[in-house]
């Protein structure tokens, strides 16, 4: 299977996106209520006390987008960001976490299941992984079932501070090993620590990058079906033509793994 993942080609010349703001938009129990899909989109994910609110507030500038909770998994709904008025940050909800029923566990991983694999307009998903541990199961699956569902994702190694450098390498290259298995090509990998505030600028460079991207994708025209030859129609006013549309990439059908 081939992976997509977002690269940051290091010979292209990218500026480092500058977040002037970052305003809350809405939280949303499930596809349904997200906001439209003008805008592109990053999400974050990972298991429960990976560090995800400390890495969206690090992003943001030190601005508090998410709340830091000591209880794992708090956070249970999907949020988001609208940043420089053009773009958005997701904070999804961790999975595995333990404090919430099992009926409502469900729930909630079948609305991110279904915002990652039918959101046209999410341009790269960035799966936290906690570097001070070995390949944990929950990580291997839900990266494997990104691969599986042709999602774009790069992973993010989190706390890189808080073990040594060769307990990260090597806890790293354990888990590349073990989804090398099934992942025909590796995704890309970086590295943060939000206590250190490092990383911010790599991640910042993907979604710089990934916005160029996102603004120089051709457009296409709806498809208008042909007049009748024999009783033509007059052309209706450009009002009523609908306007062009951005092409998105095509979604695969639901696999079976919630999350």
């Amino acid at each position: 299977m081939l992976t997509r993942a977002i690269s940051c080609d290091s010979l292209r010349s990218v500026t480092i996106v500058n977040i002037a703001s970052a305003i809350f938009d809405r939280s949303a129990p499930d596809l349904g209520s997200c906001p439209d899909e003008s805008l592109p989109e990053f999400a974050f994910i990972g298991r429960s006390n990976v560090g995800k609110s400390s890495l969206l507030n690090l992003l943001a500038g030190g601005r508090k987008l998410a709340r830091v909770s000591p209880t794992p998994g708090f956070t249970k709904m999907i949020n988001f960001f609208t940043v420089n008025k053009t773009w958005r940050l997701v904070d999804l909800p961790g999975y595995g976490f333990a404090q919430v029923a099992r009926k409502d566990k469900a729930k909630f991983n079948q609305a991110v299941a279904d915002y990652l694999q039918e959101r046209p307009n999410l341009c790269c998903v960035f799966a936290l992984i906690d570097s001070s541990l070995p390949p944990q199961l929950l990580d291997l699956e839900f990266v494997e079932w990104l691969a599986d569902s042709s999602v774009p994702f790069v992973l993010v190694f989190t706390k890189i501070d808080k073990s040594s450098k060769a307990t990260v390498q090597a806890n790293i290259a354990a888990f590349q090993a073990r989804i090398a298995e099934w992942c025909e090509t590796l995704p890309e990998i970086y590295l943060c620590s939000s206590t250190e505030r490092q990383g911010r600028a790599d991640l910042l460079k993907v979604i710089e990058l990934a916005l160029a991207d996102w603004k120089n994708a051709p457009v296409v025209e709806p498809e208008v079906d042909p007049e009748p030859m024999a009783d033509p129609e007059p052309e209706p006013p450009m009002s009523e033509v609908p306007p062009a549309i951005r092409q998105t990439r095509s979604r695969p059908s639901k696999l079976t793994r919630p999350w």
